[in-house]
């Protein structure tokens, strides 16, 4: 009996060191910062203006070209899945549901807020294009 106890002490102290896999909304909003900044940089050296497209799901990004929108599939552009119970909200200046660079590296504002179970993770754009993590979402 004293042995299964001491076995089951075991257990217990092993299942609860092991790090929990779910990716944290800063983790993911760290990634979507990086992708962000990626999808400026190919704004500018393209010369075309890039779409992030953001929503429930996840975010896939798209380049404009002959006067429509074509889906990047590459990484690391392929399309991003959220995280299971992830929630993200977009506001942007214009109403729209993600980012958008212009040729010249330019976006509307626009702040993203990612959430799950109470803690909360945000990526903030601004006028000029510049991608940063939000220390304090709203």
């Amino acid at each position: 009996m004293v042995t299964l106890f001491i076995i089951g002490l075991i257990g217990a102290a092993i299942v609860m060191t092991v790090p929990d896999k779910t990716p944290t909304p800063s983790g993911e909003a760290e990634i979507l910062a990086a992708r962000l900044k990626r999808a400026q940089e190919e704004a500018v050296l393209t010369n075309r203006s890039v779409d992030v497209a953001i929503d429930t799901a996840g975010y896939r990004f798209r380049v404009q070209d002959r006067g429509g929108w074509i889906d990047l599939a590459e990484p690391p552009f392929a399309p991003t899945s959220w995280s299971p119970g992830l929630k993200a909200v977009v506001a942007a200046a214009d109403g729209g549901h993600g980012v958008r660079f212009d040729p010249t590296g330019t976006a509307g504002p626009v702040r993203i807020t990612l959430s799950r179970d109470r803690r909360l993770a945000g990526v903030l754009v601004d006028d000029a294009g510049n991608v940063k993590l939000d220390a304090a979402p709203r």
